[in-house]
């Protein structure tokens, strides 16, 4: 599905840029330990929104799907 494709990309892209800014964070000191936790807990609560909001779509296209092809009632 095109929309798991989507969140898998925005997920990783995500991933990615947090794990650059721990590893300068935690070598380097960038910006204050209580912003860095602040922008952690938003890029959890992005990932898990993401990923979770494409899971339900992809349930919901594939009971349509069965419905229009009579597996279901």
């Amino acid at each position: 599905m095109k929309i798991m494709k989507i969140a898998s990309i925005i997920t990783g892209i995500i991933f990615a840029l947090f794990a650059v800014l721990l590893l300068a964070q935690m070598w380097g000191n960038v910006m204050p330990w209580e912003i860095f936790i602040k922008l952690a807990v938003t890029a959890g609560v992005i990932i898990i929104v993401t990923f979770g909001l494409a899971m339900l779509y992809r349930e919901y296209i594939e009971e349509k799907t069965m419905k229009d092809e009579k597996y279901l009632d």
